[in-house]
């Protein structure tokens, strides 16, 4: 099943093939100027207009402070997704699309600027059929969001007109902490119902993350054994091998904890543990997941220092090429104690997965990149094969998120020959080959849901918030020593610590 498959205008989920439909718009993103839009988002909604995604008579409207005009700015756009875009560019498919966009040169706290950009929507809406909706993006460091928040508001911007709607699409990080979340909540609460707030995480946008509630609820072969009673553990792994690459200012500030696991992992943990929902609803799907996130076994004090490692890589190799240490990078402080790796042993106290231990790892700097989750199925009795000298290899089910996404499933069978020689063999699915086509960049598939109004794939205001109160712990616990923090080379696969945190629980980390 591939979820773009086909676009339906029933408003009701009636299965998993149909979806809303995304309605003609504004599109306004603040910050159009930054790394952001020319990289992912122009790229995304430029193949979605070749693949006849979007909606009709969709407006895109580029606010930042730098000044340029708007040919200036479409022919910049025209290059980054010239360079960034999955397919190729068609110069007369990009001439229309380019059409679509204009540029609002204003600084965030001008509300001259706010003024301007209400009266040219209010002309689009009847020159180009917007109908009064309007969609804005903060493609922003988050200290700029109170302000523009604050003039959205001010200019009436937010504001429902002419039965159109009004919906806000808020990027990573969205607070740094649980009180920090909460504080952003009330105020983007006070500007927008939550019904209209599109919290963002890029993770939840790929194939192979919506793939997961599929591969469950509708395959008996899994959903049967998907629990403690056949499930020996489970890993979740976020790799990559480049540094900070000139974001040290955030990265000092975030660590590996907060930029990747209060997000990205603890949101592929709730759909990879979460009970099956009453519907496909967004509400029903986020309600599940939120359990979760309760149903974490929290960790304090020394628990922390028990079932959580974090380390910093030291200089070493990737692929052959020396690289400097994380202290070595400019912007880092020389006796920095911020964490590029992290590998936690997390509990879910709830019926289905008491016994089984997640593991969680994400690192900066590592051999290979990719993100995948393992499941470890438990063993078969030694009845039939106990007279082998052979050890059976476990079942293990792989989900590739990135970059290959699909699905294998390693499983045991008997090599030809006259002996009982039993070897592990994989079925491998790669959606690539399978389905025949590109898959869709993750911000293609959630530009389309925001335009829909469909917030499934977004985070709702309690999940973040939860999510921080567990994450909350653990940074308490390591502000109040930093012996525990480990060193590795880079291009290793982590430290000792992380083996040894493993191996207290009979697992070994996979080499992806």
């Amino acid at each position: 099943m591939n979820p773009d498959d086909i676009l339906t205008a029933n408003p009701l989920r009636e299965g998993i093939a149909n979806r809303l439909t995304p309605e003609t718009c504004t599109l306004v993103i603040f910050g159009a100027t930054g790394d952001l839009t020319h990289r992912k988002l122009i790229p995304a909604l430029y193949n979605l207009a070749a693949e006849g995604a979007l909606p009709p008579s969709l407006i895109i409207r580029g606010f930042a402070r730098r000044e340029k005009t708007t040919e200036e700015f479409r022919k910049e756009l025209e290059a980054s997704t010239r360079k960034f875009s999955r397919t190729p560019v068609n110069d007369e498919l990009w001439n229309n699309f380019a059409a679509t966009i204009f540029y609002n040169q204003s600084a965030f706290d001008d509300p001259r600027g706010y003024s301007d950009l209400a009266r040219e929507i209010q002309e689009n809406d009847v020159a180009k059929g917007t109908g009064g909706n309007r969609l804005f993006y903060l493609a922003v460091a988050p200290d700029q969001f109170p302000i523009i928040l604050g003039h959205l508001r001010s200019s009436g911007l937010n504001d429902d007109v002419q039965g159109g709607w009004a919906r806000i699409i808020v990027e990573k990080p969205f607070g740094m902490d649980l009180a920090s979340a909460r504080e952003l909540n009330g105020l983007v609460g006070e500007v927008f119902p939550e019904k209209d707030t599109f919290r963002i995480d890029h993770f939840l946008g790929k194939e192979t993350a919506q793939n997961i509630m599929v591969l469950r609820f509708a395959n008996s072969i899994f959903e049967s054994l998907w629990n403690s009673s056949h499930i020996s553990h489970v890993q979740i792994t976020a790799a990559e091998p480049l540094g900070v690459e000139g974001r040290a200012g955030y990265y000092e500030k975030s660590g590996a904890m907060r930029d990747m696991v209060q997000n990205h992992l603890l949101q592929l943990l709730t759909l990879m543990a979460m009970e099956p929902p009453t519907s496909l609803g967004a509400d029903a799907i986020r309600d599940e997941k939120v359990k979760v996130l309760r149903s974490l076994r929290p960790l304090h004090g020394d628990d922390v220092f028990r079932h959580v490692v974090r380390a910093q890589y030291t200089e070493g190799l990737i692929n052959g090429q020396p690289v400097a240490s994380y202290r070595g990078e400019q912007g880092v402080s020389k006796d920095s104690t911020t964490e590029t790796y992290v590998a936690l042993q997390l509990n879910i106290d709830n019926w289905r997965w008491a016994g089984v231990p997640f593991f969680i790892r994400t690192a900066k700097r590592m051999p290979k990149g990719g993100t995948e989750i393992a499941v470890t199925f438990k063993g078969v009795p030694r009845v039939l094969f106990n007279q082998s000298a052979q050890s059976l290899d476990e079942n293990v089910l792989v989900i590739r998120i990135q970059p290959d996404e699909g699905v294998s499933l390693r499983m045991s069978a008997k090599m030809p020959g006259s002996s009982l020689r039993i070897e592990p063999v994989k079925m491998d699915f790669h959606y690539g080959t399978s389905f025949g086509k590109a898959t869709p960049e993750a911000y293609e598939r959630l530009l389309l849901d925001a335009m829909s109004g469909d917030a499934t794939l977004f985070a709702r205001c309690d999940e973040v918030e939860e999510a921080w109160a567990f994450v909350d712990g653990i940074e308490e616990a390591w502000k109040t020593r930093s012996d525990d923090l480990a060193f590795h080379a880079a291009g290793s696969w982590g430290p000792t610590e992380a083996t040894e945190l493993a191996a207290r629980h009979g697992v070994t980390w996979r080499r992806m």
